[in-house]
């Protein structure tokens, strides 16, 4: 007997559907006015050389349910690879089933493959739901760390921002002795 869900690797025709996903995890989440992206982008990101980032799908008795997408990361205190899920979404008339967890531990089994050190995403605050789920398969929930975010045109200007100094002093020499040097 077939098992109603499927998790499986994005393929490049999946890409509208992923984007569909994406933004319906946007609704969701109450930031649909954020999503300025295109399919064509996605598919250049997932697909293109390099790709940034990887997708899998679930899906419920031949639908798609849900997807995760994710990407390598490092984690310098470990030295070692990690995997961050930038995404993971099931669609509402498919939850309570299971497939949420099945896709994060789709990824985590990827991670075990790839021999990476961490395993790491984001929730919002009041998505309670997932934040249960999340504790339940082991995730600690880090209360303490705040997300930093630099977008568009924002990018540029941090690029070229200059070291500012004080008009009252001028540093003439650069201490490293918290390096041990």
């Amino acid at each position: 007997m077939d098992l109603p869900l499927k998790i499986r690797r994005a393929t490049r025709a999946d890409v509208p559907t992923i984007f569909k996903l994406i933004k319906a995890l946007a609704e969701y989440e109450k930031l649909s006015h954020t999503v300025t992206g295109s399919p064509q982008q996605l598919e250049k990101h997932l697909f293109g050389q390099p790709a940034y980032a990887e997708a899998i799908l679930a899906e419920w008795e031949g639908e798609k349910a849900g997807f995760a997408l994710f990407f390598t990361n490092y984690s310098t205190f470990l030295t070692q690879p990690g995997i961050y899920v930038e995404d993971l979404f099931v669609l509402p008339g498919y939850r309570r089933r299971g497939i949420g967890k099945a896709l994060l531990s789709h990824v985590a089994k990827l991670a075990v493959e790839r021999g990476v050190g961490r395993l790491e995403w984001s929730v919002l605050d009041w998505n309670t739901p997932a934040i249960a789920l999340y504790k339940s398969m082991g995730a600690v929930i880090m209360e303490e760390w705040r997300i930093c975010r630099v977008t568009g045109a924002k990018i540029p200007q941090l690029a070229s921002a200059t070291l500012l100094e004080s008009p009252k002093s001028t540093p003439t020499e650069v201490s490293y002795d918290y390096l041990g040097e």
